[in-house]
């Protein structure tokens, strides 16, 4: 099962938003904010998650600044990289410590937690935070399970966790939503697993925290 993600965005397709609405910083028309609106629903009801309709506002923001040139990489150092015949399958990373956006959830499956939790950050990263305005958005997105005490399965809470951008780490911006924490978190070692754009060759990841 997939998950509803930043990279649900590049997999509009020419039927469903036209080039020029993702290249225009003009607020889109009710007919095109339903298109986004339809896709998300679709997309939702493939993992058993709910689009709630506040989400129009979010998905319009971030579909129309969905360019990698205004995605902030997180820094990080690289430990290793696995490949197989010339393709990297993952890569270990170490992410610096610092203030981070983090949603737990425990629904009935982990990609509904994720889904979910993602859908509240984006709400906050646009304009849903003290600021009133656009954050910004860094990737990747990093999803952390835990194992219970034994090591013999995880914890049902998943913790899903956005990078703040270089510009708000000093005065982080307060969200608007109860259930997000700002959190100032000590350096991570995480698998980054790569994968491929719909419209691209570029890389993009989802990343899933060994703790």
């Amino acid at each position: 099962m997939a998950l509803i993600s930043i990279e649900d965005l590049d997999g509009l397709d020419d039927e469903q938003v036209d080039d020029d609405i993702t290249d225009s910083s003009e607020p889109m028309d009710d007919g095109e904010q339903d298109r986004m609106y339809a896709h998300w629903q679709a997309v939702g009801r493939t993992h058993h998650v709910s689009v709630p309709r506040e989400m129009r506002g979010p998905i319009e923001e971030m579909t129309r600044r969905n360019q990698s040139s205004e995605r902030e990489q997180v820094p990080f150092v690289s430990i290793s990289r696995h490949e197989k015949l010339g393709e990297v399958l993952y890569e270990e990373r170490v992410y610096p410590a610092g203030k981070w956006a983090c949603v737990s959830k425990a629904d009935m499956m982990y990609e509904q937690s994720i889904s979910n939790a993602f859908m509240q950050l984006m709400r906050f990263i646009c304009k849903e935070n003290s600021t009133g305005r656009y954050l910004g958005m860094s990737v990747p997105v990093v999803n952390e399970i835990t194992l219970v005490d034994d090591g013999s399965t995880f914890m049902k809470e998943v913790l899903t966790a956005y990078y703040l951008p270089a510009e708000f780490q000093a005065r982080p911006p307060q969200p608007t939503d109860p259930d997000i924490s700002i959190v100032h978190r000590d350096s991570i070692r995480v698998i980054s697993r790569y994968f491929i754009q719909h419209s691209t060759t570029s890389p993009i990841c989802c990343v899933d925290t060994i703790i």
